[in-house]
């Protein structure tokens, strides 16, 4: 009941910021969609939870992520796309429900890191807060993810201003083991996820943002976890009805510690990419 009780809240919320600039009463008229051709990137992330107490952990996310070049489409890493940084404090309510808070710091790399036109990096802050629900179905461990971001974010041309966005995320994930009956040490698995973003602010035209389609495959070993796979996205551009996607692929590390009994893994905790 707890997971349905938030899923409602969450689709409430969205939807009141939703109507709040959709302009309803303006007639609807169909355009022909645009979809760009598809890039790449190339995205490298260290998770880090510590439990400090039986109820409050430290969480962190460290990512570095590239993108193709200009002229290339297909070359995964031809220049910087993101360095990206989130820290929080979580706090336990039980094995299936937890929730996290903090800040968020985020570079942003130019487009053209040639054109003069360009800041070569912008600084965008953020404050999340997550609410994480997991279920045991069987062998198989399911994590449902609502995510809030408070977003002050600013293109990288020269002279252009910030703006706020909330965005909204949920994302739903399996852990299916595959030499154990459960998720323990030394356990091979699959993890496929899907993630939906929207977003909402005074010069958002689209509360669709994004939509994430992720297979990860990864080994449990002692305090540390190894994952990577392919990421498809497509999403809204600034333009409108034009739509791009991207492939992706993750390489993924994340470490756990449980101060509480000699600095043995978290053995409860999984990432929620």
């Amino acid at each position: 009941m707890k997971f349905w009780f938030c899923f409602w809240v969450f689709l409430t919320v969205l939807s009141a910021n939703a109507q709040e600039g959709s302009g309803e009463n303006e007639p609807y008229i169909p355009k022909k969609r645009t979809n760009l051709s598809p890039t790449t990137e190339l995205w490298n992330g260290l998770y880090i939870k510590l439990r400090l107490t039986d109820r409050i952990f430290w969480y962190q996310e460290n990512h570095y992520r590239r993108r193709s070049s200009l002229n290339d489409r297909t070359d995964f890493l031809g220049r910087m796309g993101q360095i990206y940084n989130r820290f929080g404090f979580t706090y336990l309510f039980n094995d299936q429900f937890e929730v996290t808070v903090g800040p968020t710091v985020v570079l942003n790399f130019a487009p053209d890191s040639e054109d003069p036109g360009y800041l070569n990096y912008t600084i965008e802050p953020r404050i999340w807060h997550q609410w994480l629900l997991t279920q045991g179905v069987g062998s198989v461990k399911i994590l449902h993810q609502f995510r809030f971001e408070h977003r002050w974010k600013r293109y990288n041309d020269i002279g252009a201003d910030y703006n706020y966005t909330n965005r909204f995320r949920y994302k739903i994930t399996a852990y299916v083991p595959l030499n154990k009956p459960k998720m323990e040490n030394k356990t091979f698995f699959i993890a496929p996820s899907n993630e939906i973003f929207f977003q909402t602010g005074s010069h958002i035209t689209d509360i669709l943002e994004e939509n994430r389609l992720y297979t990860a495959i990864g080994y449990t070993y002692n305090n540390f976890m190894f994952f990577g796979g392919h990421m498809w996205t497509y999403g809204p551009t600034s333009i409108p009805s034009t739509y791009s996607n991207r492939h992706v692929i993750r390489l993924n590390i994340m470490y756990t510690l449980d101060f509480r009994n000699k600095r043995r893994p978290v053995v409860r905790s999984l990432p929620s990419f």
